[in-house]
């Protein structure tokens, strides 16, 4: 570490969470059972000789990485690696950043022990840049593993029966960049009718810290208490705030900023007819619900299994 080679210090620390895994892999295939093609999937620290680190925190030299290592049976590995090249292109779309913001970006130079590399790059503010990588590993690290630890990291399978070490599918991605993405592209300034403005943050909804507000109209007439009884009811399902503070327009302004989805105001024919207002945060569209259907509805848009089944 340092800015030049005078004054540089030498330091021993990870580039990367898959060898971590690797040394796990029979541990975790043993006492897992696990049968050829399985992944081991991993979140934790790596680290970069970023001598000037830059783009705000698109480089860094500590970082947070999502890596996971896919075992495959050798010879499927890039028919694996093309299965994962259109999953993991999926799971992005998914979010509802833009498919025009994202491309493939194969290596034309690979990395010794790989036959098969691509990134998948993002339209950040300064640019297309890599986003995450996939890439056919083959049995580099296993194979090394087993050379300097003596120890063998092998596979029987049972169909094939012999033993053979499993060629691996990397998916590498930077939770910083990620969280970068989402938040470049969420931001937005938008022009309104009567030359106003507003800022909205357009997060994914599976992604948004709170799903929904709960507002009464005003502090009084009983609306408060319904509204509270409405939090009650959601929050055991859903991370819900309440706010009675201000206007409900400037409120409204306020959960734009803060990404939250939906805000459900409390009026005075709530009372008669137990209905409130939904607020859609995208599209700034109202429509009458009711108390009944609210957790239906907010799940249909933040529930993980609706969002994983899409």
């Amino acid at each position: 570490l340092g800015a030049s080679a005078d004054s540089a210090t030498d330091l021993y620390l990870r580039p990367e969470t898959a060898q971590g895994i690797f040394v796990n892999f029979a541990n975790v295939q043993k006492t897992g059972r696990m049968k050829i093609p399985f992944g081991i999937a991993q979140i934790g620290k790596a680290f970069r000789n970023e001598i000037v680190a830059r783009q705000f925190i698109f480089r860094q030299r500590e970082f947070e990485q999502m890596e996971m290592q896919f075992f495959v049976r050798p010879g499927e590995e890039l028919t694996w690696f093309e299965k994962w090249k259109e999953t993991r292109q999926q799971w992005h779309a998914s979010l509802g950043l833009g498919e025009e913001n994202y491309r493939f970006h194969d290596h034309e130079k690979m990395a010794h022990y790989a036959n098969a590399a691509t990134d998948i790059e993002f339209n950040f503010p300064f640019g297309f840049k890599e986003l995450e990588g996939i890439h056919s590993r083959t049995d580099f690290d296993l194979k090394a593993h087993e050379e300097h630890s003596g120890k063998k990291l092998q596979f029987f399978d049972p169909e094939m029966n012999k033993n053979y070490v499993p060629y691996v599918i990397e998916t590498s991605i930077g939770l910083d960049r990620m969280f970068l993405a989402v938040f470049s592209s969420s931001l937005q300034e938008e022009e309104l009718e009567g030359g106003t403005s507003r800022t909205v943050l357009k997060l994914p909804a599976i992604l948004a810290p709170y799903k929904a507000a709960i507002l009464p109209l005003v502090k009084k007439d009983g609306l408060p208490e319904i509204a509270q009884e409405i939090v009650d009811d959601l929050k055991w399902d859903f991370n819900v705030t309440y706010d009675e503070k201000d206007a409900v327009g400037r409120r409204y302004r306020r959960q734009d900023a803060a990404g939250t989805p939906f805000c459900i105001t409390v009026d005075h024919d709530t009372k008669d007819d137990h209905q409130v207002t939904v607020r859609n945060r995208d599209t700034m569209e109202q429509k009458r619900v009711p108390i009944a259907e609210l957790k239906s509805l907010i799940q249909k848009e933040v529930d993980f299994k609706t969002w994983m089944k899409k």
